[in-house]
Formats: structure tokens, sequence, C-alpha cells
């Protein structure tokens, strides 16, 4: 993976800010109304969620490097490769407007969090340090097109290390919207929801997707 796929994750994450908010705002809320301190909670809320991303991202990263090491590997990374950078394209558009196509991989993860939101509820409202980690860590497993999206290009790394590091960058970049959780990620929320901001974000990850098929269809040609 071009290392310019940590920095279209990061965009994605930031930018698809108002998204983020609409399926978590309700816990950001919620953890509001702790008795500990506001900013020791979000912290901690956070860290447990991008954690899971994290988790997530490392468990891809070394399915792709198995399917590397069972096979050739030169077919299987171009493989890897060119569907990666279609997601890139598929996630530009979905930030440009110009697609839903993202929401029905929500419908995979259903079935995973029908078992896990039940466990939410022990730590709800969060008070404590304490509750808000466990709280985010199963709320990073929350069904979103967005996150599994992303999850695709750490399969396509290679590796649990570089998997994990590129759903770190994507969490890092969800994490300004949903950090703030004030009067600035109010302003965040209206900022990354202007179109013209949304449109140019999403021309950007067009623009790495493109490069990378172009990157692969030269290294096609060299083989």
């Amino acid at each position: 993976m071009p290392q310019s796929g940590y920095l279209a994750l990061f965009l994605i994450g930031f930018l698809g800010g108002t998204h983020c908010i609409g399926m978590c705002g309700g816990i950001v809320s919620a953890l509001s109304l702790g008795a500990g301190s506001p900013s020791s909670l979000h912290l901690a809320y956070n860290a447990g969620r991008i954690a899971s991303y994290s988790a997530a991202g490392a468990i891809a990263g070394a399915l792709g490097g198995a399917s590397l090491a069972l096979s050739d590997q030169l077919p299987v990374r171009i493989i890897l490769f060119i569907l990666a950078n279609l997601m890139l394209l598929a996630l530009g558009l979905y930030l440009m407007g110009l697609t839903r196509v993202l929401a029905f991989s929500e419908r995979f993860g259903q079935k995973l969090w029908r078992h896990l939101q039940p466990l939410t509820r022990r730590y709800l409202p969060a008070r404590t340090v304490a509750q808000a980690f466990p709280l985010g860590l199963l709320w990073g497993w929350l069904p979103c097109g967005l996150v599994y999206s992303a999850l695709v290009t750490a399969l396509a790394s290679g590796s649990a290390l570089r998997g994990a590091g590129m759903m770190l960058a994507f969490g890092l970049g969800t994490l300004p919207n949903l950090l703030l959780a004030g009067l600035l990620a109010v302003r965040l929320k209206v900022y990354a929801a202007i179109p013209a901001v949304r449109f140019s974000a999403g021309l950007l990850i067009l623009t790495f997707g493109l490069w990378g098929l172009f990157a692969a269809l030269r290294l096609i040609v060299q083989v």
C-alpha cells in the first residue's frame, strides 16, 4: 500500500464527520451526562473506540497477509491493491454525495452488533473513565459503512501491523468531530457538511484511488 493510503483514510475519517456524529452522537451526549471530567470521559471513550478500529485493522491485515502466504504472492497482491483503490474510489464518490453504495456493507455487521449492543447498557451513563473506555471498545464495532470500507484497505495492506496503522489513521481522522463534543464540534460538523468541502475531499480521495489503479495497471503491464 502506498503511504497515500494512510492520508486518504485520515481524510475519510475527518471529512466523514457528519456521518460519524450521526452514528455516535447519542453516545457522545450520554458521556456528557457523566459525573466525571467531561474531557477525561471523552478521551477514554475515543481511545477505546480507536483501539477497536486498530484491532479490526490488524485482523484484516493479517488475513490479507495469510492470503499472500498461501498463494503466488504477486497476483494476489495486485488484486488486493486494485480492490483497495476501487474502495477509495467508492469512498470518494460517497464523500461527494454521488452514491450510497456503502450502505449495504452495514448490514453485514448487524449480527455481531446485536450481541454486543446489550453489553453497552451496563456502562451507560458513563460516569468514570473505567466505564467510558470499555464503552468505547464496544462502540468501535458499531456497524458503519465508512469503517468497513476502510477495513478493505487494511486487508490489502498485507500485514497486521500495517492494517492496524491504517485503521489508526482512520480513527484519528474521526477524533476531532467526536472528541470536541460541544460548540466547536458543531462548527466542525457544519464545516464538514459544506458541499464544496465534501466535494473537494471526495475528489482528493478519487485522485488517490485513480493514482493507485494507474500504478497497479503499470505493474501488470510490467509483469
